[in-house]
């Protein structure tokens, strides 16, 4: 037969490949493997069994009247049948274990992959198209790899098998189904290739759905206010209805794969049963024989057709693999150099520039600060100031100058150890759905103590230590049981909790009550001889703990200087100040 070696040709090189990216992956599985090739072999001999036994059945019990047989036949039946179940239940387990446990590496290495990616690669890609990558995709990967592998292996076999009954039968007549059935992977070849440009489109249009998902519950808040929800329900059923459009239009090209495989088999079954009849009647082939021949010819159109749709199936499992191999090829921007940091001295800002695309945020931009020193960015909003702090912890890398730690150029540390080293407070709170005390040491060991010390520096304690489970107790996702103040000093508690060298107030203060404020300003003010404090603000009266202030404005630095000195040399600051 040459089907398999015209199959490459014609497209099936393609479903092999993506089978040989996933073998290295197989070879932890050895044990699993040979039992579910064992068993497929199985399956494979019992389905030729069956076939078989319709010839003995014909003429040595219908035809001969050999009684002896009649009691023999039917428990070789039943144990064929037995087999067979046995086989299928055992190879489907087994592939289904593999599958399922290659599919859950790949999503762990995908996951740790992206959540390695620069900050720059998540502005570019939404939420909603990555969580479809590791949900949707994999998914349809999982089919592949383990149930349409299995298939593949499976139906091959039982085709061959069956077509080896075929050929001991007749080989007459076998030269016919040879010749007609391989001309139907032709078609099914061009429709699956289609298939797969559709599966691309579908895949976009399901990413696109959970996007929009992603996003209206994330600013479900804002719905509720501006009253939307009408809205946003037909927003969301434009995209429902184009993703319905997608999956029909791939389940329609999917679905003509049987149809005209079928219409092949029925000229292959027209010509065998006109002339095998001729055949019978003519004496040169017995009814037992043909009849044997007729049942593993039928059986095995079975398996190539379930062939076919396993073929078709691997284009969309390619589609998606292509998908998530582009997404793992994406190499980080932002790189870690093979220095540990360990402490923080100084820092240093030298005609730093930062783009982000064509969008210039920082030019020119020095400043300068040192161990115990508490300085300010003040300015309009969008002036460049959050662009600092992102430079600071190498969210992104200067696109011109340099910013240095202690006179060494920033990019020879690791990002481990400067991320260690540098903790940020912004105005955007993330709690996750978990207790306080893992919340102030997310990422880390819970030392009860320490959460205790930290609690109190943020002037949170009195409040946790009046609720019934303390710092045990569990927030909800967001921190929707706490108030938007309390949410910003659990932030700041885990900031304070890993003892950083560097402590960046992004706006930190900007969602507390006067008291509170003052507080942490308190805070501040304590901690600040033992670490550097990069203090931003749009209100003022936050950066009058500070040593030095930095008036920004359109990404550079205007002026800087005590407040006082400010006050009386810098009328920007004057007017802001106003």
């Amino acid at each position: 037969m040459r089907f398999p070696v015209r199959l490459s040709c014609i497209g099936g090189g393609q479903m092999f490949d993506l089978i040989r990216a996933y073998w290295p992956e197989y070879r932890h599985y050895r044990g699993k493997l040979l039992l579910a090739l064992f068993a497929m072999l199985l399956v494979a001999g019992s389905t030729a069994a069956i076939a078989w036994l319709m010839k003995p059945l014909l003429d040595d019990i219908f035809i001969a009247k050999d009684m002896a047989l009649l009691y023999v036949l039917p428990v070789f039946i039943v144990l064929a049948f037995l087999a067979k179940g046995i086989g299928t239940f055992a190879q489907s387990y087994a592939m289904s274990y593999v599958g399922q446990d290659i599919v859950r590496k790949v999503r762990d290495r995908l996951l740790g992959h992206l959540l390695h990616s620069d900050l720059a690669f998540f502005h570019r890609h939404h939420s909603g198209q990555l969580i479809s990558r590791i949900t949707n995709d994999i998914s349809r990967i999982q089919g592949a790899v383990s149930t349409s592998l299995a298939t593949l292996l499976r139906e091959s076999l039982t085709a061959a098998a069956l077509i080896a009954v075929v050929i001991y039968q007749s080989p007459a007549l076998s030269f016919v189904t040879l010749v007609v059935i391989p001309a139907a992977f032709y078609p099914v070849s061009l429709i699956s290739r289609r298939l797969k440009r559709i599966a691309h489109t579908a895949q976009e249009r399901n990413a696109e759905l959970t996007e929009k998902l992603s996003e209206m519950f994330a600013n479900v808040e804002v719905i509720k206010a501006y009253h939307t929800e009408d809205f946003e329900a037909e927003r969301f059923g434009r995209s429902n209805k184009g993703c319905f459009d997608a999956n029909m239009k791939a389940v329609r090209t999917g679905g003509l794969v049987v149809p005209v495989m079928e219409l092949f088999a029925s000229f292959s079954a027209a010509a065998v049963i006109a002339i095998g009849g001729r055949q019978v009647i003519e004496g040169s082939l017995t009814v037992g024989a043909f009849f044997s021949f007729v049942t593993a010819l039928f059986m095995a159109v079975d398996p190539i057709r379930r062939l076919t749709q396993t073929y078709a199936q691997f284009q969309d499992a390619i589609a998606a693999h292509e998908r998530i191999q582009a997404l793992l090829a994406l190499k980080p921007e932002v790189r870690g150099g093979d220095q540990p940091l360990l402490d923080v001295n100084a820092i240093a800002f030298e005609d730093v520039g930062l783009s982000y695309g064509d969008q210039v945020a920082l030019h020119g931009v020095d400043l300068t600060a040192r161990k115990g020193e508490v300085i300010a960015l003040v300015g309009p909003s969008g002036g460049g100031k959050s662009s600092i702090a992102s430079l600071l912890l190498r969210f992104f890398d200067a696109s011109s100058g340099v910013v240095r730690f202690d006179g060494q150029d920033i990019r020879r540390f690791t990002l481990a150890s400067v991320r260690r080293q540098v903790a940020i407070v912004t105005q955007r709170v993330h709690i996750f759905n978990d207790s306080i005390a893992a919340n102030v040491a997310y990422g880390t060991a819970v030392e009860r103590e320490r959460v205790v010390a930290a609690l109190k520096k943020a002037n949170l304690w009195d409040y946790v230590a009046g609720l019934p489970e303390g710092i045990d107790t569990l927030l909800n996702e967001a921190g929707t049981n706490l108030s938007g103040g309390q949410r910003q000093r659990i932030a700041i508690a885990r900031a304070l909790y890993r003892e950083p060298r560097v402590l960046i107030l992004d706006e930190a203060t900007s969602a507390l009550d006067n008291p509170s404020e003052a507080a942490i300003l308190d805070t501040v003010r304590q901690l600040a001889p033992g670490i550097i404090t990069v203090i931003i603000a749009h209100r003022l009266r936050s950066v009058e703990v500070a040593d030095r202030i930095y008036l920004i404005e359109r990404g550079t630095v205007v002026c800087q200087g005590s407040k006082d000195e400010l006050m009386r040399e810098c009328a920007h600051f004057r007017e802001l100040y106003r």
